[in-house]
């Protein structure tokens, strides 16, 4: 049993790093077992919806939403594996545009409307601290920071603290780090190793831990949006299906874990 309405996001500064693959994993695999699942795309690159087949030019998107200009239902999307509220380019203006006052709530009074029709609400955002990163960690229980075994990557993750320190502080008192997710994963080589154990030092900092499983790198991965699919469905026999497979288990157990305690 999960608790019902879990909204989770994920996040890095850092591009690169398998913020949306992560998501349409997730999306995908718990959809596969049932559950009801609703994907939001917060980044202006728009990738989110494309990965999951959407013609994301030509319909309601979150920004419609955020401006007022449509209501969430109308910007829900269906697919074959869980619904999607795309975005494109337009969010792009979204530092200027959303300048009133409670700007940091406008996703998540959308969200009240709708989020009781789901058992998970998955967020994709921009690889950047902005005012849309923001929103999305205001409306949410958990946090996955997804990174590649660099060292500029672990930066960007080990910057992350002071937001997330700054917005459960004044906006989300329920916000917690579920994990660090290293993808592109090559257990083979020094550098990874060592990007390892710090990435197992700032998860310490941020009371959390770094995931069992590690998404091995493969062509694959790189190959799933222009199919519009899932790496599970378009490879489902590849080491990163197999990895995002033991990785969406490892959510549930943390999920059950943080039901058991409240």
């Amino acid at each position: 049993m999960i608790l019902v309405s879990l909204v989770i996001t994920f996040t890095n500064q850092k591009g690169g790093v398998g913020k949306t693959t992560s998501t349409c994993a997730l999306l995908t695999g718990l959809s596969l077992q049932n559950y009801r699942v609703l994907g939001i795309d917060m980044d202006p690159q728009g990738n989110l919806g494309f990965s999951m087949g959407l013609d994301v030019e030509n319909v309601v998107t979150i920004y419609d939403v955020l401006k007022g200009k449509a209501s969430i239902k109308d910007a829900i999307h269906k697919t074959e594996f869980g619904d999607i509220i795309p975005s494109n380019i337009l969010l792009s203006g979204a530092e200027l545009e959303f300048n009133r006052s409670g700007r940091e709530f406008l996703l998540k009074e959308n969200l009240d409307v709708i989020k009781n029709d789901y058992d998970f609400i998955i967020i994709d955002t921009p690889p950047s601290l902005n005012i849309l990163t923001v929103n999305a960690y205001v409306c949410s229980n958990f946090l996955i920071i997804p990174m590649v075994p660099e060292i500029l990557s672990l930066l960007g993750v080990s910057q992350l603290k002071e937001t997330v320190q700054t917005v459960k502080k004044f906006y989300n008192t329920n916000l917690d780090v579920m994990g660090i997710l290293l993808t592109k994963y090559n257990r083979r080589t020094k550098l990874t190793k060592e990007v390892e154990e710090l990435a197992n030092e700032i998860a310490k900092q941020l009371d959390t831990s770094v995931f069992p499983s590690k998404i091995r790198a493969s062509v694959v991965v790189a190959e799933s949006p222009a199919h519009g699919e899932s790496v599970l469905l378009h490879a489902p026999s590849s080491k990163p299906t197999a990895d995002y497979i033991n990785f969406i288990e490892d959510v549930l157990v943390r999920c059950r874990a943080k039901k058991s305690n409240t």
